[in-house]
Order: C-alpha cells, then structure tokens, then sequence
C-alpha cells in the first residue's frame, strides 16, 4: 500500500526529510507558509498557507487522504498542531504540545531535568523580574554566565558572556530588556567544551540515534562574526567525533531516555517524533546545552541521506510505539555547506537571482537541498535567510568536503558560504581545543 504523507514546514530540513518519505515510496504533499521549490518538485500537491493554521491543515489532510503527517519546524509543536491533528484523525511524527514544551519552554526543561535528576544538566535559576538577577551574577561570576529567554528565539536570542555580552553591565541590560518585554529567562552557567548534535527517533519510550554532527553557527570563517541558524555540518564516518567516544554518546543517550521517562511522568503524554540533544563535552563531563523537539537544520541533511531502511516504517514505527533498530546509517562522512544571501545575517540581500547548473552538480556527487528561496516563472531568488545547503557524501571527511566545495561551484549568485567547514584545519581546532580543557 502506497502512503499518503504530509510534511509540514518550508526549509531545507523538510526538503530532505521529504525527500526521505518519497525514497520511502510515499506520495508526499507539503504543506507550508512559503514555498520551498525542492519540496514542490517532490510532491503530488502543495499548498500555500500558514504552518499554525489547524483547520486548514485538516482540510488539506481530508481532501488528499493523508495517512500521517511528519511536522518539520518547532513554531507549530509548540503551539499544539499534533494534538489538533490527531483529534481530527491523522496520526502525526512529532510530539504533543506539553511534550514539545522540551523545546518551547527552557524553564521547563531544566526544572525537569533537575527534578528527574538528569546528569548532564546544568545550574541555572528562573527569573522573571530583577530582584536577585545581581546576586546570582555575583555568586556565579559574571564570566559564567549565558542569559537564556523564555520561549522560542530562532537560536538568536541566547546571549553568552565573552561572545555577546562583555561586562556585569552588558548582562544587567540584557536582562532588564527582558523584563521590559514581559519575558521570564534563566540564567545559567556558561560551559567551555565542544559541541555535538545527537538527532534521535522516539516512540514514547525507546529512543533510537542516528550519527553525531557539529554545527558551525557563526557567520564567517574560523568561527567568527554573529551567530545564524547554522552556515553548515558535518559528521564523520565513525558516527562519531575525533573528540567524543562511543561511551560519551551512550551517556548522551541514556539521559536522552531519562528526559524522554520524565515528560511522560511529569506530563502523562508520551514524547514521539524525533528528539534533537544539543551537548558539550567539558572538562567536568557532558553537559546538555538544549533540546529541539525536531530534527536540526543543516543537521537533518547530514543524517537523513544516509538513512539504510524505509523512512516510512520508521514514522510507523514512532507513532505505533513499536520502534525498534531495524535500519542503520550508512558508515559514510558528510559535509553540508550553506549558501547564504551576501550581507547575512545582519542585511542580506534579498529578491537577488540564483542559477543552479544541475546537470554539473550531479556530475560532482553533491546534492542540495533548498532552503529559503522563492521559485519565480522557473528562476530561483534569495530572501533574507539561508538559501541552499550543499552536501557532500564520502568515505572520508576530506573527500565529503570536496565534493561539497564543487557542488558549491555550481551555483551562481550574490552567496557566500564558509569554505572552512569540514575541512581538516578546523576539525583539528576543535581537537585541540577538547585536548587543551581535558589536559589541564
């Protein structure tokens, strides 16, 4: 029986997950506030609408027949679109809104990691007002500090001492906007390590992994510039990291299935969908630094076409509750590199052409994945976000890196992208850095 799917959501993250679900065998239908020009050529049939629009969802769900829907972005989880979904009948990949509070609410998250005592949580303390936001400064050090709003921010509104914020002062006026703007935060303590994304599936009590990526948040070469959503990833062929061990990722894991035990007992729902662990090695062990109630974007792209089993049964499997390991990942090194408008993030240049030669691209082995372009009587434009995420797939991270850089060569445009992401000058940055904490 062939399926029937709906994704939800407009990026690269759906346009890969899309493509997913049709390697699957399914027939996909999008649904999404702008249109994604992979996903349309992928899918049976789109529309164009609000991603938090319940009714409309349903309808298109009724009309198409849709036997389950994947949802891609955080916006509609955390504002209740499976619980609508489900009520009206179609069973969905990606959990309910109390579940998705892991992602729409940091307080939330951290009192439930410390009440269920979750090892790698860190300390932090709620505020919603001034009073004893310079005391805790104090007794934490004001060099340890990371302000962390309430909510969702777009990965942009989190602040970290030395990165964003310089003095005592910088965090007391971050703070005091925030109290201004009617906004809870938490200030918690800064952690010196290197991160790593573990991307997992869930079906309300089994949480299965897929292989270790980083992400490079920073705007331009050798970290540097403000942070964006993400200018690209990489994973190794190992599914792990020259810096993090196979028994670093088992106790990831491990708490990944504590939190997964805890929302079901603090909430009574069980999380399903795919759960995204945002963790930092440091000299005092690992320390989870978020969690995402979806896959990451660029992280999916780095996972997802590495996939060995039917995607399909893997959505089954999650909303069944009967997931069990009966697919792998290929044991293979990704690069993907993103393509941004020139001047991004602070004044990107927008409405600007993009020319895509695809017969070139295919020659070098890359594949990509549209982000946020508009597609326009068959030209492709940029807008104010990322535009394209060029991936790479190799035996080597070297290898993955290269054909990323030429499938980056075939595309003409007013982009720029970070030349140094996968390649072995920055890994071995990041080693150091690892070594240098845990030798001292």
């Amino acid at each position: 029986m062939v399926n029937n799917c709906l994704i939800v959501g407009h990026g690269a993250r759906e346009h890969v997950i899309g493509e997913a679900l049709v390697n699957g065998g399914a027939n996909l239908f999008a649904f999404m506030s702008f249109k994604n020009a992979g996903l349309e050529d992928l899918s049976k049939d789109i529309k164009i609408h609000s991603e938090t629009d319940f009714k409309q969802i349903i309808e298109f769900c009724e009309e198409k027949n849709i036997d389950f829907v994947v949802i891609g972005p955080e916006a509609p989880l955390v504002v209740g679109i499976v619980d609508a979904l489900e009520r009206g009948g179609f069973p969905c990949v990606g959990p309910k809104i109390e579940a998705a509070q892991i992602e729409g609410s940091k307080i939330f998250t951290r009192n439930l990691l410390e009440k269920y005592k979750i090892q790698s949580n860190v300390k932090s303390k709620t505020f919603n007002s001034m009073e004893g936001v310079e005391s805790y400064i104090m007794e934490m050090g004001e060099e340890n500090i990371v302000v962390k709003p309430e909510g969702l921010t777009g990965g942009k509104g989190v602040k970290v001492y030395g990165d964003h914020l310089f003095s005592k002062e910088d965090i007391l006026k971050y703070c005091q906007d925030l109290v201004n703007q009617k906004s809870r935060f938490l200030l918690e303590e800064k952690c010196d390590g290197e991160e790593f994304t573990l991307q997992t599936f869930v079906d309300g009590k089994n949480v299965l992994g897929s292989p270790l990526v980083q992400d490079h948040k920073r705007a331009y070469e050798d970290d540097e510039g403000p942070n964006t959503g993400g200018m690209g990833s990489y994973s190794m062929e190992d599914h792990l990291m020259p810096f993090i061990t196979q028994e670093d990722v088992n106790k990831a894991l491990e708490d990944m299935k504590k939190t997964v035990a805890a929302v079901k007992l603090e909430t009574g729902v069980k999380y399903k969908g795919f759960l995204y662990g945002q963790f930092m090695k440091t000299a005092k062990g690992l320390k989870l630094i978020e969690y995402n109630s979806r896959w990451g974007d660029p992280e999916a792209m780095n996972v997802l076409p590495l996939l060995r089993g039917n995607f399909i049964d893997i959505c089954w499997a999650i909303i069944n509750g009967n997931l069990s390991q009966n697919f792998e990942f290929e044991r293979k090194a990704t690069v993907c590199k993103y393509l941004a408008p020139e001047g991004y993030p602070i004044n990107p240049k927008k409405d600007e052409p993009v020319k895509i030669n695809k017969e070139k691209i295919d020659k070098t082995g890359a594949k990509y994945y549209y982000a946020s372009v508009y597609r326009d009587r068959e030209r492709i434009y940029t807008t104010t976000s990322r535009a394209i995420g060029i991936l790479g797939i190799a035996n080597s991270l070297g290898e993955a890196e290269k054909i990323a850089e030429s499938g980056v060569k075939c595309i003409e445009g007013k982009l720029f992208h970070r030349k140094d992401v996968g390649t072995q000058k920055l890994l071995q940055k990041r080693i150091d850095h690892m070594n240098s904490l845990l030798n001292k």
